[in-house]
């Protein structure tokens, strides 16, 4: 996305004095080429989910899930990442009293920042919840990287709330929480709940064409998730998922097979229909993970229905 504006605003220098007309079309048509990029995802997803036990969405499903991917992208990758993600900024505890519920750590995926979560922080913000959020760095590094940057946001956390706090994690940030619940054997005793939207717990089919770090890492069967996985279960046993929601869908189309955001002993919920980004801000999604930090008397359907 950010090559995409580089593009954009070179052609429309070196065009613009040349011919207007072809400025416009040739701006028009860059800004839909991820459309076709969406497509081809989409088309390898239902090829690869024809063995996966969760039932495929209809063509009508994967087209309306293609048009909503499509239209919702640019908003988060060329307009609110990279020029909003400071308009929100984190609760601190200093001159706050503490929230009689949990805070949430907001922990967003790859090539994102916590710009990804303005929707959330708003309606926690509606509802005095207080919160943390990351910015996992370097953008291609490694996974464990950003354990660091989790145990400092879920510090600031566990400061601002009477309860432990409830961590939403959105694709690799998922990924990112289990590193951090591995990193210490006390870590899973200092959450209530861990919430996963669209997470490729078992690795994504789409990263085996990865060459960074952390898409390595996401491959299936990859060395890091086993070596995880391997860790997890020897801290925490047969127990190992039991504090975990996580959020998949059918039409996800770059966390695939479907069954790869599911966990063992999680509570797993199936949200059909829903493309990959669109998963974090599908309403019933939000309702029910705002719902874990909610203090009492308030309702989170309030919260998402703008």
């Amino acid at each position: 996305m950010a090559s995409a504006t580089i593009g954009s605003l070179a052609w429309l220098f070196f065009m613009w004095p040349r011919s207007p007309g072809w400025t416009i079309a040739g701006l028009v048509l860059g800004a839909w080429s991820h459309a076709l990029v969406l497509a081809f995802e989409f088309g390898l997803a239902a090829w690869v989910n024809r063995g996966d036990s969760v039932p495929p969405p209809s063509r009508a499903e994967r087209l309306r899930a293609w048009w909503h991917e499509a239209s919702l992208t640019p908003t988060i990758f060329l307009w609110r990442q990279p020029f909003h993600w400071r308009d929100l900024p984190d609760n601190t505890a200093t001159g706050h009293a503490i929230a009689p519920g949990p805070a949430m750590v907001l922990i967003h995926g790859f090539v994102c920042n916590r710009g990804f979560w303005a929707p959330w922080m708003q309606a926690l913000r509606n509802a005095d919840v207080p919160y943390t959020s990351v910015n996992l760095e370097p953008v291609f590094g490694s996974i464990d990287a950003g354990v660091a940057q989790v145990e400092d946001a879920v510090a600031r956390a566990e400061a601002l709330g009477a309860m432990p706090p409830v961590l939403v994690c959105h694709s690799m940030g998922g990924l990112a929480a289990r590193a951090w619940l591995a990193s210490a054997n006390g870590n899973i005793d200092r959450v209530s709940r861990v919430v996963t939207i669209g997470s490729p717990h078992h690795g994504t089919w789409l990263a085996r064409w990865s060459r960074v770090t952390n898409g390595r890492q996401m491959r299936q069967r990859s060395a890091w998730l086993q070596a995880l996985a391997a860790r997890e279960s020897t801290m925490r046993g047969d127990d190992v998922y039991r504090k975990f929601t996580c959020f998949y869908s059918n039409a996800d189309h770059i966390v695939f097979p479907v069954s790869t955001a599911l966990l063992p002993g999680a509570d797993n919920r199936h949200v059909p229909g829903v493309p990959h980004v669109a998963l974090a801000f599908q309403p019933t999604v939000m309702r029910a993970s705002l719902a874990m930090a909610m203090p009492a008397g308030i309702s989170s359907e309030t919260l998402t229905a703008s």
